[in-house]
This record gives structure tokens, sequence and C-alpha cells, in this order.
């Protein structure tokens, strides 16, 4: 029972609803919410908390291999890092992990072949392949992208425009303004996340030789970077629901904008922090705070 705690601590349950936000949104602005096929709602979900614990396990290994979770992190001890999980051990759950989420990816497209193209079977098949290779290669290999700045870029990509859009064009083909504003909005918050994280992290970071955007950009620049992502997070989320409301004179999507206030706190918290562990309760803030806006969108567009 003891090892198992240890394996659930390591998948970081704290970080799925995160992840799935893009997919609640996807949901929302698909015809009839994706109600009309439950299976393809729940293959879209497991299928990302898969990815999601899959990119986890990877980035135990990955920065417990290289030394950068040692003793001077701030933040949760890491599995590997602490000899908990053997390097052999975490090798194989990735393997594993790796199986499971192309496995589930298989039969979430096998569910949503009747509203597929064979173009976009062939797209999302490649897709699948590059979500797990992202997952890993964002810590793990000599060419590791997380560790010469590429974190940001892929998280905003894939935590936003590949979860929403990847989700809604698997229920239909038509293109809307609404996803764009959607996708646009999650990853940035899904940025502004892990920027919090690596300002967190900035001077270890900095010391084991991971150039993040944070380290590239040094404390104060960073801040302002994430002061640019809160911006247009913001506009994209306030454009969303104003053109949601215009289509459907739906007051209840209004409720939907609460979550901004929590998220100017968030901002106004962030630019007095003085100490790089002062960071680390935000992280909570904004990740909820997204998952919030993506859910009660997802509850009051319900059609």
């Amino acid at each position: 029972m003891k090892m198992l705690s240890i394996w659930i601590q390591t998948a970081r349950p704290r970080t799925l609803p995160l992840s799935v936000s893009g997919i609640l949104m996807g949901l929302a602005l698909s015809p009839n919410s994706g109600l009309s096929d439950p299976l393809v709602m729940l293959g879209c979900l497991l299928t990302t908390v898969l990815f999601q614990v899959l990119s986890n396990f990877a980035n135990d290994l990955g920065d417990g291999m290289k030394g950068t979770d040692n003793s001077e992190r701030i933040g949760p001890q890491r599995s590997v890092q602490s000899g908990k999980i053997s390097v052999s051990s975490m090798k194989k759950a990735v393997v594993l992990l790796s199986f499971l989420s192309l496995l589930s990816a298989g039969l979430l497209l096998t569910a949503a072949l009747p509203n597929l193209t064979a173009k976009a079977l062939i797209f999302y098949l490649i897709l699948s392949l590059l979500c797990v290779l992202a997952a890993i290669t964002y810590t793990v290999g000599k060419k590791a992208y997380g560790y010469h700045g590429g974190g940001d870029l892929m998280v905003f990509l894939f935590f936003g425009w590949v979860a929403v859009l990847g989700t809604r064009h698997l229920y239909t083909p038509n293109f809307s303004l609404q996803e764009v504003l959607a996708a646009t909005a999650i990853g940035a918050w899904s940025t502004m996340v892990l920027n919090l994280n690596n300002l967190r992290d900035v001077h270890n970071d900095k010391a084991s030789g991971k150039n993040t955007l944070a380290v590239i950009l040094g404390g104060m620049r960073g801040k302002w970077y994430h002061y640019f992502l809160y911006v247009l997070s913001s506009m994209a989320w306030i454009s969303l629901l104003i053109t949601a409301y215009l289509e459907s004179r739906n007051p209840y999507l209004w409720f939907s904008g609460i979550p901004l206030i929590f998220c100017t706190m968030h901002i106004r918290k962030v630019s007095k922090i003085q100490h790089a562990k002062e960071y680390d309760p935000e992280l909570k803030n904004i990740a909820l705070s997204t998952f919030a806006a993506a859910l009660l969108f997802f509850i009051f567009n319900l059609n």
C-alpha cells in the first residue's frame, strides 16, 4: 500500500484539473456540448489524463536523472530524486503509460470514426504520437526542450490549441472563432502555471543548466511575461464570453467570468512577491481558476 501511495503521489493528481480544462472547453463548444457521443467524451478525458500522468512520470525521471531535482529545489519532493522509485522502475512506468496513452487514443479515434475523414484520422494518429513524444522529451534526453526554453510554447499549444480544437473537431469539422478564443485563453492560463513553477525554481534551474524561459528572461522580465499572459488570457476569455452570449443570449454564461476576479487577485499577489518560495501557493490558485472557468462555461453552455 505504501508503494501504491508513492506512485499516486508521483502521478501528481493536482495537475489533472488543469489538464482537462481544454477538453471541457472543446466539449462545451461541440454540438450538444459533446453529450451526443458520451464515448468520445469519456475517451477525450481518459486519454488526456493518461497523457498528463505520462508527462509527470517522464518529468520526474528526466529531472531526477539530470540532477535538477535536488535538495535545493523548492516544492514537493520528487520520487526519483528521493530514491522512493528507482530510475529503472520509472523508465518502465513511462513505457507502460506511453502504451496505455496510445491505446486510449486509438480507442477514442475508433469511437469518433463516424465523424472523421481519412485525412482527419491520419492527422489524429500523428497527433497522438506527437503528444507522447512531447510528454517525454520535455525533460528526458540530451535535447529535452524544457531545458532550452521550449516548455512555454509547448504548454500553450498542447494544453490550449490541441486540447480545445482537437476535442471539438472530433465532433464537427466546422471552424469557429470561439474555439480559437477558448484555446488561447486556456493555453495562456496553463502557461502561467508553468511560468510560476519556473519562477519558483529559477535559481536551482539556472544552477542545474535547465534554461527555462524564466531563467532566460530573469526574475523581473519573467514577471512582466507573466503579466502579458494574464492580459492575453483575460482578453481572450472576455471576448469568448461576449461572442458566446451574442450567439446564444444565455445570461448564465457570464458566471464563467467569475474566475477572472481570482486571476486578478493572483496578479496582485505575484507583483508583491520577493522570494521564490512565495510563488508555490500561486500555482494551485491559477490552475484551479482555469479549471473553474472551463467547468462553469461547460455547465452553463449545456444545450
